[in-house]
């Protein structure tokens, strides 16, 4: 081989080694761009919910509705595993964060699946996406009666595919932390409104779509319940109907969760 021949080859090798060494610039740094907005964007979730969850906190301790002692710990519980949560979901949350920024009415624990998520009243999508929601017709918070919240299965309510009966469920509200023990797990059809039925005993009944994996709207509802087994304070006796069997309020909330 000449000798121009070979200077022209290791030209070529050379110039190929400085554009393969500039492509693997460019994609390490596309790649920590991208890995620094996954993380930001997962912060920016969890710093929301904890501000709701703080607001709660915070508005309940410098304006209690009686005289009744209140904890003045700050929000310490665990921030949002979105490990569970699907991209599409993880994506809505951190939406509904800028839309609205209400105080829950009240923070769901789950200890057993590290869940602390805020509790809103009705059950539309921008309400579910910042945290669980009271379903409509069923009993108020504080009240006697079934008390129905739903959530989203591939959201705050992944995790309830790991309960089981006797697990415990908290729900805190102003003053004070009712518990609730598992008692059933049942799979039903979505037409199946009758779990949110009134109760003679207080009973807290978490709802959310099933199976838990599944493309599209599931067809079926996945039911926890879990009758009251500590209260704080007397639980007050609604003037009302605590569950309103219209058909349209059936069909609303049939469709509103999924």
């Amino acid at each position: 081989m000449a000798p121009d021949e070979l200077a022209i080859i290791v030209k070529e090798l050379r110039d190929d080694t400085v554009r393969t060494r500039k492509i693997e610039r460019v994609l390490m740094i596309t790649g920590l761009t991208l890995l620094t907005a996954w993380f930001a964007a997962r912060l920016h979730g969890t710093i929301g919910s904890r501000a709701a969850i703080t607001q709660f906190e915070v508005e309940n301790i410098t304006n209690p509705t009686d005289g009744a002692s209140v904890s003045s710990e700050p929000a310490t519980g665990p921030p949002i595993d979105f490990r569970l949560w699907s991209s599409r979901r993880i994506a809505a949350h951190e939406d509904s964060l800028a839309k609205k920024t209400d105080a829950p009415l009240a923070l769901l624990r789950i200890p057993k699946i590290n869940l602390e998520a805020p509790v809103f009243n009705d059950t539309d999508d921008l309400t579910l996406n910042r945290g669980v929601g009271r379903i409509p017709g069923t009993a108020h918070i504080g009240e006697s009666g079934n008390l129905g919240i739903a959530g989203h299965r591939d959201g705050f309510f992944r995790g309830l595919q790991s309960i089981t009966p006797g697990d415990v469920v908290e729900l805190a509200r102003p003053r004070h932390t009712d518990k609730y023990v598992v008692s059933e797990i049942r799979i039903v059809a979505s037409e199946d409104t009758y779990v949110l039925d009134p109760t003679s005993v207080p009973t807290l009944t978490l709802v959310t779509c099933f199976p838990f994996c599944f493309v599209g709207h599931a067809p079926k509802r996945y039911i926890v319940t879990a009758p009251l087994v500590s209260v704080g304070i007397p639980i007050s006796v609604p003037t009302r109907a605590p569950f309103s069997t219209d058909k349209n309020t059936k069909i609303r909330r049939r469709n509103d969760i999924n």
